[in-house]
C-alpha cells in the first residue's frame, strides 16, 4: 500500500518589526519545521539587516511597503508596538499577505473593524497574536471545563503586571504611542476571561495614571451571561503575581505564569490536587504558529480559537475600560 499523504510546503514567513517580541517570536518560530523565515522588514534598512544577520535569514528590507510587496513571503508576523497594527496589518493584507498581528489587534475598535475588513476585502488570514489561547495547558483548561470537571464555572480571577520605570519617552507612557498597562498586558486577563465567560454584560474599572495620562494600574471586574464574574487587573508599575484561576462549583483550575502556562493545577471537591505539566518545544510561541498553519491548510481565514468576532469583543471591552478610566489616545479621533 502507498501512502498518499503528501507532507505540506513549507510556511514562508515574514517579519514586520524587529524590537524584543520579534526575537521572542523566531525563537518559537524556529521550533515548527515547515516554518521558514524567509524575509524581515523595519522602518531602517540597518536594523532590518542586523536582524536578518541575527538569524540568517535571506532578504532584509528597509521599509516595511517593501516588506509587504515581497511576493515570496505567505504570511507576515507583524511585532510593531499596536499603535502602528492597523497600519502595518492593512498595507500587508492588502499586498496580498497572510498577517499574524501580536496583541492587542489594534489600539480600538474603528481599527481593529478596519484590520478584519481588509482581511475580507482581499480574502486574507488575520489573527490576533494571543499566545495564551494556543498553549496546551490553556487548551487542557478549556477541556476540563468543557467536560464540567469543575462543575458550573462562576468566576474568573486573572491577574498580571510588572514594575516598569517611568520614562514619559517611552512607548509605555506615551499616549501618542496608546501607551498604558491596559493595552500593553491587560488585554491578557480580559481575553482570559472573555475565553472562559464569553461576552460580558457588564463592566467596572478604576485605574492609577502616570503624569503623562496613561494608565499604569488597572483593576476591573467584568460580569458574563447567568451572572457569572471576572475579577481583572493589570499593572506596569507593582509586579503582580501572574496567575490566574477558574472556578466552578465544584473545584476550580489555577494556572500560574497563565499568559503563557506550562502547566495546571486541578482542585476538584474531596479530592487532591493534580498537577499536569504541559512542556513547551521552546518559548510558547511555537503554538500560535502552528494554529495558522493549520488554518491556512484548511484553507480558512480566520481562526476558531481567536476569531474576528472574539478580537472586536476584546478590543470593544478595552475601549469601554479606557472610558471608564478616562485615557484617551489621538487614534481614538482618527
Amino acid at each position: 500500500m502507498t501512502n498518499d499523504i503528501s507532507p505540506q510546503p513549507p510556511v514562508r514567513w515574514g517579519i514586520l518589526g524587529t524590537g524584543a517580541i520579534a526575537h521572542r517570536f523566531m525563537t518559537g518560530l524556529r521550533a515548527v519545521p515547515e516554518a521558514e523565515v524567509v524575509a524581515v522588514g523595519s522602518r531602517s534598512a540597518a536594523t532590518a539587516e542586523h536582524f536578518a544577520q541575527t538569524w540568517n535569514i535571506p532578504r532584509a528590507h528597509g521599509t516595511y511597503a517593501e516588506l509587504a510587496a515581497d511576493t515570496g513571503v505567505d504570511v507576515v508576523y507583524v511585532a510593531t508596538p499596536h499603535s502602528v497594527h492597523r497600519e502595518a496589518g492593512v498595507l500587508c493584507l492588502e499586498a496580498g499577505r497572510h498577517v499574524l498581528c501580536e496583541k492587542p489587534l489594534a489600539v480600538n475598535t474603528a481599527e481593529a473593524t478596519a484590520m478584519i475588513a481588509a482581511a475580507q476585502r482581499t480574502d486574507r488570514f488575520l489573527m490576533e497574536a494571543m499566545w495564551t489561547r494556543f498553549a496546551p495547558a490553556t487548551a487542557a483548561a478549556r477541556a476540563l471545563v468543557a467536560e464540567g470537571a469543575i462543575g458550573e464555572i462562576r468566576m474568573v480571577q486573572a491577574s498580571i503586571g510588572g514594575r516598569m520605570d517611568y520614562d514619559p519617552r517611552s512607548r509605555l507612557f506615551a499616549p501618542e504611542l496608546a501607551g498604558g498597562a491596559l493595552l500593553d498586558v491587560g488585554v491578557y486577563p480580559v481575553a482570559f476571561a472573555s475565553m472562559v465567560l464569553g461576552e460580558f454584560t457588564s463592566l467596572t474599572a478604576q485605574a492609577h495614571k502616570a503624569p503623562t495620562g496613561v494608565d499604569t494600574q488597572v483593576a476591573m471586574t467584568v460580569t458574563g451571561p447567568g451572572g457569572t464574574l471576572g475579577l481583572l487587573g493589570c499593572s506596569i508599575e507593582t509586579p503582580i503575581p501572574r496567575r490566574a484561576d477558574i472556578v466552578g462549583t465544584r473545584g476550580s483550575i489555577a494556572l500560574t505564569d497563565w499568559f503563557c502556562p506550562t502547566a495546571l493545577v486541578l482542585h476538584r471537591d474531596g479530592a487532591q490536587p493534580e498537577r499536569r505539566d504541559f512542556p513547551h518545544r521552546a518559548n510558547g510561541f511555537e503554538h500560535e504558529v502552528e494554529e495558522v498553519h493549520r488554518r491556512l491548510h484548511a484553507g480558512q481565514r480566520q481562526s476558531p480559537l481567536m476569531s474576528w468576532e472574539e478580537s472586536l469583543r476584546i478590543a470593544g471591552t478595552l475601549d469601554a475600560v479606557r472610558e471608564r478610566i478616562g485615557v484617551a489616545y489621538p487614534a481614538d479621533q482618527r
